[in-house]
């Protein structure tokens, strides 16, 4: 979600609803998640098949020639108090039809874009969500890269001297947030090419700015914080990535004290089996990068959270990776940071404790799990 994945379930079921909402019911019974998730694209989309060279900031804007596209923003906050809270601002973007529209209307446009926005108070144990939609005709949503902007109505993130300014709200809550890049971004999967499933083209072109430094405010029930901390960025794009074995996926982002970046998702398949296309990174503060296969993370699940709406969340785990000395105990902040928007989903903060190679290491970030409340 960060991963192609949630971004590639949240399109889909977007392109449902813009179907049903603007085409008659026959045209709109034609859709189905299914063929939006699965490893056969629509014709005259491009495909993620190779290895590409990025360029930035040129990579930072749009890749309409692609079905699929999202802009992924997480992060851990403080006051000088030490009060926490956790957001998650995303922006998909999704191309109902490839190539540009016929006829001059500039109501006319084959790009759809969905947000979301969740923000949790720790010290209240609440959570907040929403979502929004948009299309992109007339400046109503939209990105560019130079200057950098992105935008569904009044959320955004533009480009502010040498970083970007992330602005937010919905009623009596807002978050303003200038995020300055702590390193350059990394390319994700094999050269920026991560492949989801089997099959050429069934991946995304994926990387991610583990480290943007963040300060700002946050306004919540009439009550403005002052606040800073760290955000992570994923950026993929992509047409096609599932198979019909796989039916979720557990994600995990930690910036850990020692200054190394850890990412790692897992697939599940139907029968409970973890499929070997599960992958991540591990950057270290040095500039190395440490590629992290199936075979390399050992994941356990210690404990469940039932969602009062059904369903029952791994949050609390243990991650192991063995070769590299780390042993990690992970927690949410709070266990409800349960999204039940369009679709239902957790995403929420998390925090972690343990050693890496015998010495104590801490760290914070995001969690990420579908399949679980369906």
């Amino acid at each position: 979600m960060r991963t192609l994945l949630i971004g590639l379930l949240l399109l889909a079921t977007l392109m449902g609803w813009w179907l049903h909402s603007h085409q008659q019911p026959a045209e709109a019974e034609r859709f189905s998640v299914g063929g939006a998730l699965g490893g056969i694209p629509a014709e005259g989309f491009k495909r993620a098949i190779e290895p590409r060279s990025f360029r930035f900031p040129q990579d930072h804007g749009a890749h309409p020639g692609f079905r699929n596209e999202w802009w992924y923003f997480t992060g851990n906050l403080r006051t000088e108090q030490g009060r926490h809270f956790g957001f998650q601002l995303v922006f998909f973007r999704t191309a109902l039809a490839p190539g540009e529209p016929q006829g001059a209307s500039p109501w006319r446009t084959h790009q759809v874009w969905m947000a979301h926005f969740a923000l949790t108070d720790t010290e209240a144990e609440q959570f907040h969500a929403f979502e929004r939609f948009n299309r992109e005709a007339i400046g109503l949503a939209g990105v560019k890269a130079e200057p950098f902007a992105l935008w569904l109505d009044d959320w955004s993130v533009r480009e502010q001297d040498d970083g970007w300014l992330l602005s937010v709200a919905e009623g009596d809550l807002s978050l303003t947030l200038k995020l300055t890049p702590q390193r350059p971004p990394l390319l994700q999967g094999s050269g920026g090419l991560s492949q989801k499933s089997a099959g050429p083209g069934n991946a995304s072109y994926y990387y991610s700015i583990p480290r943007l430094r963040a300060e700002g405010e946050v306004s919540l029930h009439g009550q403005r914080y002052q606040v800073s901390g760290l955000s992570w960025l994923d950026r993929e794009w992509g047409t096609s990535a599932l198979s019909e074995e796989q039916t979720g996926w557990d994600w995990f982002s930690l910036q850990l004290d020692d200054g190394s970046d850890l990412m790692f998702y897992r697939l599940r398949h139907k029968d409970g089996s973890i499929d070997p296309y599960s992958a991540g990174s591990w950057s270290q503060p040095d500039g190395s990068l440490i590629k992290l296969a199936a075979d390399d993370v050992q994941l356990d699940v210690l404990e469940q959270w039932a969602s009062p709406k059904g369903g029952r969340y791994p949050l609390h785990w243990r991650l192991q990776i063995p070769g590299h000395g780390l042993d990690l105990r992970i927690s949410p902040v709070i266990d409800n940071q349960e999204l039940d928007l369009i679709i239902r989903y957790w995403e929420g903060a998390i925090e972690a404790s343990g050693t890496r190679n015998d010495k104590p290491v801490r760290g914070q970030g995001y969690l990420e799990l579908t399949g679980y409340g369906e």
